[in-house]
């Protein structure tokens, strides 16, 4: 496609490339300057790194990431740059270098973005595409799920945990289809169905109608088991291929009233004891978690409520805290159990399971501690009593491992000390031969 503009000093300056857009009103011009290499393109939510130069039509330069020496990254399909770039980058390959005309509509339009680029502007770019990559769409951003859109989905609401959802799954390991399922169940039960985690928290992070490919991580897919029934070895990072086709939320904590509060807390807290009973501990947690979102911070309870809350609360920190020793995570077994003792000082199991938590963190002292305080308190507790004969046996361990290290040490500094007196030794030996044999010279020289 050709045409002329007319720039600001009357000149008519010709413009051609392909028209971009979806609509084909001619509004992005693209001209491959330097072909890229491969054939895949950026996808919605990639970043996306590049270099530009962007001139008015009389070749006026009113921005340029070259001249300030850093490359410049975005978000692609997020509405982070001018629509013409979402437009234009999305149909680049790495390595590529092209020209786009952008006129005003798919720019900064009426308004322009003074004091550069004036009213209704039509822009050139010179852009080049270095690189780019799925979104992470973990909490820490570990790059444990990583995300390539293929279809964008609809509107902004995502589905949150306990949400009802129908979705289409295609797994992937290598190349190979293991798994390939339209289902329907609710988020926080997909371990039921041979589900991993990392595709639970994907569906989290989707729109209505969306279709995106998951990379997933072996700690967020089947770790470091695999998994049998599907031939995953240990440690193996799964693509799944999700398509998001209908969602209702789950009520938030907000929606519901104190009663439906409760009500909700007693189903999840089933749910959660029937996952523990078949060893689904990481699923176990995600219901328990529920139940502590929804009534930690609930002031308006009263009377029965309040208490059967309470009971609700206190059970929920301890089983989470017998899931995390299951899980061998000591810090927030511990935690939880400390959230327990804040209800119930003396709880028997909270005070017993803070003695694992220690246990398990190699701090037999204080374990040994609380089992104590356990025996104390409930003295028919024999389990509490083995415990404390393990710390003693452990303590024991520790103590002569220490022994024999400092032992050691101090053999080897002793050692060091010797060589240095002997070196020290010979050297004054030396001198004082030195010594005498100068003074044999002089002797004889006289």
């Amino acid at each position: 496609m050709t045409a002329e503009e007319v720039a600001s000093d009357g000149q008519s300056i010709p413009i051609e490339g392909e028209d971009i857009t979806l609509k084909k009103d001619g509004g992005v011009l693209k001209l491959v300057k330097r072909e890229g290499t491969g054939t895949e393109l950026p996808m919605t939510g990639d970043k996306v790194f590049v270099h530009y130069v962007g001139t008015l039509l009389d070749g006026t330069q009113f921005d340029s990431s070259r001249d300030r020496g850093e490359r410049f990254s975005f978000e692609l399909g997020k509405g982070q740059v001018i629509k013409a770039w979402d437009v234009g980058v999305a149909t680049m390959r790495v390595g590529e270098i092209c020209q786009l005309i952008c006129k005003s509509e798919y720019a900064y339009g009426s308004a322009g973005s003074p004091p550069k680029i004036p009213p209704h502007a039509t822009l050139v770019f010179q852009v080049e595409l270095f690189d780019f990559h799925g979104e992470d769409i973990t909490e820490d951003e570990d790059g444990g799920i990583i995300r390539r859109t293929i279809t964008k989905g609809e509107g902004y609401a995502k589905p949150n945990e306990g949400a009802s959802v129908e979705a289409h799954v295609q797994g992937t390991y290598e190349g190979r289809v293991f798994d390939d399922r339209d289902l329907k169940f609710e988020v926080g039960d997909g371990e039921s169905l041979d589900l991993p985690l990392g595709v639970e928290k994907a569906l989290q992070a989707m729109e209505q109608g969306e279709e995106s490919l998951f990379f997933i991580k072996p700690k967020y897919g089947f770790g470091n088991a695999g998994r049998l029934k599907f031939n995953i070895p240990p440690d193996a990072t799964l693509q799944y291929k999700i398509t998001l086709t209908k969602f209702e939320k789950a009520k938030e904590s907000w929606e519901m009233n104190t009663s439906e509060k409760c009500e909700q807390s007693v189903i999840v807290k089933e749910k959660g004891t029937q996952y523990f009973k078949e060893g689904k501990y990481k699923q176990a947690v995600m219901q328990y978690k529920r139940i502590v979102s929804w009534l930690e911070h609930e002031s308006s309870l009263q009377g029965e409520e309040e208490e059967k809350a309470k009971a609700l609360r206190l059970a929920a920190h301890l089983n989470l805290a017998v899931c995390y020793l299951k899980l061998q995570e000591a810090n927030p077994a511990l935690e939880n159990c400390n959230k327990a003792l804040e209800l119930d000082t003396n709880n028997e199991k909270a005070l017993f399971r803070r003695g694992e938590a220690l246990f398990l963190m190699k701090e037999f002292d204080q374990a040994r501690g609380e089992f104590q305080l356990v025996m104390q308190l409930y003295p028919t507790n024999k389990a509490a009593k083995s415990q404390v004969l393990r710390c003693q046996k452990n303590l024991k361990e520790q103590h002569e491992k220490d022994k024999r290290l400092y032992a050691n040490m101090f053999q080897k500094f002793a050692e060091k000390d010797a060589k240095k007196e002997t070196k020290q030794a010979k050297k004054e030996s030396d001198g004082a031969m030195e010594i005498e044999e100068n003074g044999a010279r002089e002797q004889t020289a006289a």
